[in-house]
């Protein structure tokens, strides 16, 4: 609908929000879900709802003057209200509570295009702007449901800061994160790199090939998060070993399977789905199949660790 040019400043934003995310998730990421057995909800929600709209007010002002900077307004409410939203959908995690988990993380993209339908057919806005709008509402009431599901089992009286606990959150979101950027070079630096020597245009074509990798790694997340939930609620290591190679061959299989599915389709196919200029889809996806069946794989070796505190 928005064509390569319009595509490729979606994915200019969608990276730059990533990047924002990195900084968000040193509080509302892993660290939420690690210490929410350890510690009261009181104690570290504060620090992450706090730390959200810090993050996602200062960060984006680094990327106010790349090509994509007529987004900026979308890009500091997308990453306000993803950030909040984030702590509280890795509060889940940590609390065992998986059902309520991928609940919210499927809601994301299902509601995502209900809003996009609205918009587009309803209020007849067809410009990229629907796109952020529908995010934005999306973002908007999922926080508002899952705020609900948070607050109803915490003291609003007993929310405190305290210094040690803030300490151990941040010695432990930082670690992971820095793994996590480490993964977001293999995956989205190529996007600002494409932008700069070949224009927006090469980024939108791109990111349809970089689109059907995030989506063969759903089951290796979904696995990961499982495992990463188990792990830290298990005292037996033996067992939370095994449940790990359990997982692995699951994710290696899986992923391998639908990379080779997606190498089956005709490029002819892929051009009547998202216009001419994508023809080269399949290639696309053959050059990155290395990567994501390495990263599906390294996903569940990640979540162990972290699950058992042993990042470096």
């Amino acid at each position: 609908m928005w064509g390569s040019e319009g595509k490729g400043f979606i994915s200019l934003v969608i990276a730059d929000l990533t990047v924002i995310s990195f900084f968000a998730n040193i509080f509302v990421g892993s660290s939420m879900s690690y210490f929410a057995s350890k510690f009261k909800t009181e104690e570290i929600l504060p620090f992450a709802y706090l730390w959200s709209v810090l993050v996602g007010i200062l960060v984006p002002l680094i990327f106010r003057f790349n090509n994509a900077s007529a987004y900026f307004g979308y890009l500091i409410m997308l990453s306000v209200l993803s950030s909040i939203l984030a702590a509280n959908v890795n509060l889940f995690v940590g609390q065992q509570n998986i059902r309520m988990f991928n609940i919210y993380t499927a809601l994301q993209q299902i509601v995502h295009i209900i809003f996009i339908l609205i918009i587009v057919y309803l209020i007849k806005i067809t410009s990229v702007d629907a796109y952020f709008l529908a995010q934005i509402g999306s973002f908007g009431i999922l926080l508002l449901g899952s705020s609900f599901q948070v607050f109803k089992t915490c003291d609003l009286k007993r929310i405190s800061f305290s210094k040690k606990i803030g300490g151990k959150l941040f010695n432990y979101g930082w670690k992971t994160q820095l793994s996590a950027f480490l993964q977001f070079l293999n995956n989205r630096l190529s996007f600002y790199f494409l932008e700069y020597f070949k224009g927006v245009v090469s980024v939108g074509i791109f990111s349809v090939g970089i689109a059907f990798s995030e989506a063969i790694w759903t089951v290796s997340r979904s696995l990961s998060v499982v495992l990463y939930s188990d792990v830290l609620n298990n005292s037996n290591a033996d067992e939370a070993i095994e449940k790990t190679k359990v997982s692995l061959k699951i994710s290696f299989l899986v992923t391998l399977s639908f990379i080779l599915a997606m190498l089956l389709i005709p490029g002819q196919l892929y051009s009547m789905i998202f216009g001419k200029d994508f023809s080269q889809t399949k290639e696309i996806i053959l050059f990155l199949s290395p990567g994501i069946l390495a990263i599906a794989v390294s996903n569940i070796i990640g979540h162990y660790f972290a699950g058992i505190n042993k990042l470096r």
